[in-house]
Order: C-alpha cells, then structure tokens, then sequence
C-alpha cells in the first residue's frame, strides 16, 4: 500500500486518506474516488489530494477485519458486517466471556496495523452486547500480514451460556439476627441469578449447627433438586472446622477452598455435594457481603458455577489481580483501621 499526496488527475480509483470538501464537491474519507469526483475537484482549485494505493497482494481493510473476526469468533460469538475497517463481534447469547488470552496476544503481536480488543475476561454478557472488536489500522494490508493473523487465529472468544437454574439458598440464624435481614438476603439473591435465568427452588432457615446445614443441603438435592446450594451463615466462616465447612462435610460433600483474595468477599467457602459422582452439586458458602446487591468476590464465584465453569485454586487465588473492589456500604468497618468485620 502505497501512502501519500498524489496530483488530482492522477487520484481517480484510489482511496481517499482524507475528507476533501472544495465547493459542492466532496469526497470522505476511506471512499473510493471516482472521475467525476477527481473532475470536479479540480475543477473547485484543488491540485492534490492524499491518497492511498493499493499494490498487489494488498487485503482492503474492511475485508481483513472481516475474515479475521470470523476466524476468532468462538461459539456464542456472531460477527456483525465490517465497515471502515473495523469487524465488531456480539454476543449471541446471554452468559460468560471466555477468552483464550495467549491466542488473542500472538494475534496483535503479528503486526501494528492488525488489532484485536475484547471486554474483560469473564464478564457476564447479554445478547446483542459488544464483545470484541477487530480494527485495522490503515486502509489495507499486505495478504502476508493477514495470512500471519490468521495462522494463530483460533476460535478465542467465545459465551459460555448458564446452564444452572436450580439454587436452594439456606440460611443459618443464631440470636439477633432478624428475619428481615434473611429476607432481603434472599431477595438479592434472586436479583443476581435472575440474569442467568436461575431460580430459587428451596428455601431453609436452620439452626447455626453443623447437623442441620447437612440436613438442610441433603433436602435441598434430594426434595428440591438443587443444581447449587448456598449458604448464607448467620456468623461469617472463620476455620476450616467452623460450622459451614463441618456441615458439608458432615452430608457427605467435601471444602475445596476457603478464604479468597477478594476484597469483599474473603470469606467465601467453596465447596461440593457427591463428590466422585458424574454430577456433583457445587456449594457456596457466602461471605457477609453476599447480602448487599454490590459487586463482590461472591459474583465472580457464582457467575462461574452458574455456566459451569470450573471453579479451581488455582482461579481463586488468581483473583487476587483487580481483586480490591470498591468499599461496600454494608461492612461496618473500612479496610483502613479498626476491627475487620465479620461479614467479608
């Protein structure tokens, strides 16, 4: 591709690298100038005009954004129509953007012209939202640089649709703890998984005691038929043998990890029901932020089971990068002194 002024007669076919307006004659910017275009210019005192030329084996930049938005489009991925060199990819469904980081970086380490950007890792997406976008930089490529894109493209950014629908929600109560609390505990509850298209199917209120969270979580898989269970405690998790933890274990399921480097959230638990079986049912135990509607450590958690996606140790301590959010109005105490409070 060839870049640069060129004199008026000569510009017919090429590119505009400009908007050039002279009188009633204009011409934008990335358009083909046409004869009576490049006529009429000329005709208005313009002698020259930036243009771009295209050489052989050159890709047009809408043509380039187009065929490698389709070549990293993963399922649940659509590619929207190209235009000024720019391919835009939204979600076909509502779920969890999963990227394939490595495969997106060797894609813009080939060459600057060739550029590809993406929301977050992980957020939760909606039909029709933009999700990632492919930008070509100058009007056209060289097939080279295209066919090297290409080479390392692969299908990195995909939607993981939920497909859990089913959550029972228990809580324990201890004195002064009151009722309301618990109920809007349970409204928010609803409000996050109504995105996902889950519901609350059971619903406990038990004794803050180990034999009546197992017995509570045995009910909520064999009466209601619960795909995940969480547990709201009326004291925060504190120990691996606190009553939570020793309350799933107690019905037969196992602690895979307790603590978290996000902050609210430290004290999630996350855990599983029939461990060993083809379909194990996650268990949450919810830290105290879990009960404000503001975006906490327990969000990402729940999102991920919700699609079902692993949940390992290895993602919850990778948490800990962006795991500082915001200071949340329910924590009676701030992170900047005095005692930590019981519900992170």
């Amino acid at each position: 591709m060839r870049f640069g002024p060129v004199p008026i007669g000569e510009a017919a076919g090429l590119i505009a690298a400009h908007s050039v307006r002279a009188g009633d004659a204009v011409v934008k910017k990335g358009r083909a100038i046409g004869a009576e275009d490049a006529a009429r210019l000329a005709a208005s005192g313009i002698a020259e005009v930036v243009a771009v030329t295209l050489e052989p084996g050159d890709v047009g930049e809408d043509e380039a954004a187009q065929r490698l938005a389709a070549a990293v489009a993963g399922p649940g991925v659509g590619v929207e129509p190209p235009f000024t060199g720019r391919a835009n990819l939204h979600a076909a469904q509502a779920g969890l953007l999963c990227l394939d980081e490595a495969a997106i970086g060797a894609v813009n380490r080939i060459d600057e012209a060739v550029t590809l950007a993406t929301l977050m890792p992980f957020k939760p997406v909606v039909p029709g939202e933009m999700v990632a976008t492919v930008k070509i930089i100058p009007y056209a490529v060289p097939g080279t640089v295209l066919d090297r894109a290409l080479a390392v493209a692969v299908p990195a950014i995909r939607v993981a649709p939920y497909r859990l629908t089913r959550v029972a929600a228990i809580s324990t109560l201890l004195p002064g703890l009151k009722a309301s609390v618990v109920d809007k505990t349970l409204r928010t509850l609803d409000a996050r998984l109504s995105p996902a298209g889950a519901r609350i199917v059971g619903e406990a209120r038990v004794a803050h005691d180990p034999a009546a969270v197992a017995q509570a979580l045995r009910d909520a898989i064999e009466r209601d038929g619960a795909e995940l269970a969480v547990v709201f405690g009326a004291s925060a998790i504190a120990d691996r043998r606190d009553v939570i933890p020793a309350g799933i274990e107690a019905a037969g399921g196992v602690v895979d990890h307790l603590g978290m480097p996000v902050d609210p959230g430290n004290l999630l638990l996350l855990g599983r029901l029939g461990p060993g079986t083809a379909t194990p049912v996650p268990v949450i135990g919810a830290p105290g932020c879990a009960r404000s509607p503001k975006e906490n450590g327990f969000d990402w958690v729940l999102q991920r089971l919700l699609a079902e996606l692993p949940v390992t140790r290895d993602d919850i301590v990778g948490f800990g990068v962006g795991g500082l959010l915001m200071e949340i109005v329910s924590r009676p105490q701030p992170r900047d002194g005095g005692e930590s409070a019981d519900d992170a």
